[in-house]
């Protein structure tokens, strides 16, 4: 059972660590200006950072609780500045807004769980 324990934590980090890549972009800075995010030539990339640091840690297991913390810190901001789907009209960007909100929703429960329970099993420093 531990390897499943493994496979989730793995799976969970993985967006973490591939999508703040984006976060250095220009396309992804404009963006989040549009969206109202200030400042948002420092904050998307320092976001984007905060997020790989975070989902690096809990795939390593390595201090997973801090790293749950800071996916957190990452998934409130961006949830709601960047997915406001109360502002969107009937149209597909409600939708995929919705989606992306209720999501993001999802993944900061996952985060709560890891801040309780740690890295768990085959972690580079399983006690937190």
């Amino acid at each position: 059972m531990k390897y499943v324990f493994i496979l989730g934590r793995a799976l969970f980090a993985l967006i973490f660590i591939v999508k703040p890549l984006e976060h250095f972009c220009p396309h992804m800075i404009k963006h989040a200006d549009k969206m109202g995010v200030p400042m948002a030539g420092f904050l998307v990339p320092f976001w984007g950072l905060l997020a790989f640091i975070g989902g690096l840690s809990i795939l390593l297991g390595y201090r997973a609780k801090i790293g749950a913390w800071l996916l957190i810190l990452f998934l409130l901001p961006t949830t709601i500045f960047m997915h406001s789907f109360w502002n969107e009209d009937a149209s597909f960007s409600f939708m995929m807004n919705s989606l992306c909100f209720w999501k993001n929703i999802s993944m900061l429960g996952a985060a709560l769980m890891i801040t309780y329970t740690g890295s768990g099993p085959c972690s580079l420093k399983s006690a937190d």
